[in-house]
Order: structure tokens, then C-alpha cells, then sequence
């Protein structure tokens, strides 16, 4: 695959999945920019990246700051949206509904307050790929406005489709995949759970960032995927 002459932005593109799509999509010869909220985090990224990409700090949550990134990228041929908090469980029944609603500031909020920014700088035949979760699918305890939350970003991957044609939006839905976000919880902890989730795939195994990068970089790359959900999960939704 080239991307060689493409601009693609990695909003998110600081840590886990979204640095490692940035990374491969770099090494397939695109001018990548990639955004966090945290200067310092921005910064360390740069530093493990290829000569060329550059960064930008935007908060989703400030409209502002998303206004600024895309002055500075100009047209954009690929947008890929990583970013999102960790999510703990938020039962329904003992979560204040201010918390519940902060579940989908960034994921579901952020994403749509970025396409609103980026949609009249897109390519024409550029490409926006949002990222939701199997969560969405199979929710587990605690989970029910967060797996709400998976769902609305897949609604609003099928809807954009239509809406920004002949842009084609999409959208990856990731199983388990080792990112920095499972890094609060203790070493020999993580990694029982990791087997214990891994077990419960068809593959053996929990995910890669790159793994969710590959799938990014193929609907970039695949002009006649639109409104499209991607799951990555191992065969997790299909286990018994």
C-alpha cells in the first residue's frame, strides 16, 4: 500500500492504537498529524515517529482547539478518530446521570464535533474512520451507556456514509487489545486477565495496536468500503 501524497490525521494518534496507525500509515509515505490532549504525551510520541509527522494538541471537548488542527492540516485525505477515556463500570442504577452523560463527551461528542470541524476540508474522495468497540455488541456488567455508546458511533458511521458521500466514513470495532489505557491495573493482574480474555477468542489471543492499525490502513486504502463497521476482536463475538 502507498499513501504516498495522502494527508492523514490521527486524532488520538498519541498512544496505543492511534500511534500505531499513525506510525504505519507514515511508513506507507503519508504526511500524518496526529493530536492528544496532553503536550508532554504529544511530544514523547513525536519523538518515536518518523522525521515528518508532526503534532497538534486539541481537546475534543473544546471546539476551538479542533478549529486549530484543521487550519493547520489543510486538506485532509484520510481522518481517523482514536481518541476516547478508559471506561470504568458505570452501573445504571448507582451512577449519577452526570457521569453516565460524560461517557459519551468524547467518544460519541468528540467524534462528531471533529467531523463537523474536518468535513469541509476532506478530499473528495477522502475517507473518516471512527472507532467504537465490541462492547457495543456484547456488553458486559456495568457497561450498559458505555455499550450505548459503541452503538451511537456506529449509527453515526452508517449515517455520515450517507450524508458526506462520496467521502467514505467507516468504522473499526476492536475487541481486547493491549494499549496503555490497561496500564492502572498491576502487572500480574493484567496479564491474568489477558489470558482470561484471550481464552475467550477464537484466535487464543488478545489484540495488537498494530492489528487495529492494519485495519485502519485497509479502509483508507480500499475506496469501495463505506459505512462499514470493521470488528478486530480474535472471533471474540462469535466464541461460544
Amino acid at each position: 500500500m502507498s499513501l504516498a501524497a495522502h494527508r492523514v490525521v490521527v486524532i488520538g494518534g498519541a498512544s496505543g492504537m492511534g500511534l500505531a496507525t499513525a506510525r504505519q500509515a507514515a511508513s506507507a509515505g503519508a504526511s500524518v498529524t496526529i493530536t492528544s490532549t496532553d503536550p508532554g504525551r504529544l511530544s514523547a510520541a513525536l519523538a518515536s515517529l518518523p522525521d515528518g509527522v508532526d503534532g497538534v494538541v486539541v481537546d475534543l471537548r473544546e471546539p476551538a482547539t479542533v478549529a486549530t488542527l484543521v487550519e493547520h492540516t489543510g486538506v485532509i485525505d484520510h481522518l481517523v478518530i482514536t481518541a476516547g477515556d478508559a471506561v470504568a463500570p458505570s452501573p445504571v442504577r448507582t451512577t449519577p446521570v452526570d457521569a453516565l452523560r460524560g461517557l459519551f463527551e468524547v467518544r460519541f461528542w468528540g467524534a462528531v464535533t471533529a467531523v463537523q470541524h474536518a468535513a469541509a476540508h476532506l478530499a473528495p474522495r477522502g475517507s473518516i474512520t471512527l472507532t467504537s468497540g465490541t462492547i457495543g455488541v456484547r456488553p458486559g456488567p456495568g457497561s450498559a451507556v458505555a455499550s450505548a455508546g459503541a452503538a451511537a458511533i456506529e449509527g453515526l458511521v452508517r449515517g455520515l456514509a450517507v450524508e458526506l458521500a462520496p467521502v467514505r466514513v467507516n468504522g473499526v470495532r476492536p475487541g481486547v487489545v493491549r494499549t496503555p489505557m490497561w496500564d492502572a491495573i498491576p502487572g500480574p493482574q493484567r496479564d491474568a486477565l489477558f489470558d482470561t480474555l484471550a481464552a475467550r477468542t477464537l484466535t487464543g489471543a488478545v489484540g495488537t495496536a498494530e492489528q487495529i492499525a492494519a485495519g485502519h490502513l485497509y479502509l483508507m486504502d480500499n475506496d469501495f468500503v463505506t459505512g462499514t463497521i470493521l470488528t478486530v476482536d480474535g472471533g471474540a463475538l462469535v466464541a461460544a
